[in-house]
């Protein structure tokens, strides 16, 4: 139990996805900020939203393709099919939109989403290519001059639902650990926090008593229904948060969670009793990040 926080001998469950990165460049940073947010923007959980995406980080000019202030976003999916069709309606109507973007791909793999190949049709006939070391960009004639957009871009394997849960006495101790550790990881590439802050207060099981919902109310973590059902939440906890990770590969985000947990461990935060994890009990997905271990 260091510094009395107790860590639960338990896992996080974690399930197959499909990523994209994508780059957004702008005039300045604000427009390139302005178009990733909208990008990112319901795009919490695949539950209802079809899709998880988020900011993983600024990037300077030195590091963009055309040397502008840019941001990289990283967008995940359960399925190719839907991937394709989140990044490419989320590109034309919230990077295309904004002002003075362009938008290259982050990653290369052998599996291609039409980016520029589908939203060259908005050019009306007047959109002209041009390649450039080996990738086709199209140039897209709009009102402030062209909306530059890479022809392609791709898919490949990532890990979604990657998690831990920080139990503790009230919201404001709790709250502001989960901060502290938000704070810390998003300082890491390769990774995304998908829920509003990085953190999410309607933590879900799989399944509902009402037939009609896939997902319902993460009962067993509620501290008001403590004495109602069996609950694994203690005496004294009146508060629980969850922190989500999608990453690009296991280690990702192993190291997210060891840097998030450390993180609350160290500051001694009051009031904060133990940490914990959601799993289904290995039934939901193949990844499993056992949390004793990724803090050794």
């Amino acid at each position: 139990m260091p510094n009395n926080i107790k860590i639960e001998n338990t896992f996080a469950e974690a399930f197959p996805m499909k990523a994209s990165r994508l780059i957004i460049t702008a005039h300045n940073i604000k427009w390139a900020r302005e178009a990733a947010k909208s990008f990112c923007g319901f795009a919490t959980s695949v539950i209802a939203c079809g899709c998880e995406a988020g900011i993983e980080r600024e990037l300077k000019s030195d590091d963009t393709p055309d040397r502008r202030p840019g941001v990289s976003v990283l967008i995940f999916s359960m399925s190719s099919t839907e991937l394709q069709k989140q990044v490419l309606n989320r590109t034309g109507q919230c990077i295309m939109t904004t002002p003075t973007t362009s938008v290259f791909s982050g990653n290369y793999s052998d599996e291609k989403i039409n980016l520029g190949q589908s939203l060259r049709y908005f050019g009306d006939g007047f959109q002209i290519s041009k390649v450039i070391g080996g990738r086709r960009y199209w140039r897209i004639p709009v009102m402030d001059g062209e909306f530059l957009c890479e022809e392609f871009a791709y898919k490949s394997k990532a890990i979604g639902g990657g998690n831990f849960l920080i139990l503790g006495n009230d919201i404001d101790n709790v709250l502001k650990a989960a901060e502290a550790a938000v704070l810390e990881m998003n300082k890491l590439k390769n990774i995304i926090l998908p829920f509003p802050g990085g953190v999410v207060r309607s933590g879900s099981k799989v399944g509902s008593k009402y037939k009609s919902l896939i997902a319902s109310t993460n009962s067993e973590y509620c501290p008001p229904l403590k004495g109602i059902i069996k609950s694994k939440i203690n005496k004294g906890v009146n508060c629980v948060l969850e922190i989500v990770i999608d990453g690009l590969k296991f280690d990702d985000i192993s190291n997210a969670m060891k840097i998030g947990i450390k993180t609350i461990i160290k500051r001694k935060f009051p009031g904060i009793t133990e940490i914990s994890a959601g799993n289904y009990g290995g039934k939901l997905g193949p990844h499993l990040f056992y949390l004793k271990e990724i803090l050794k």
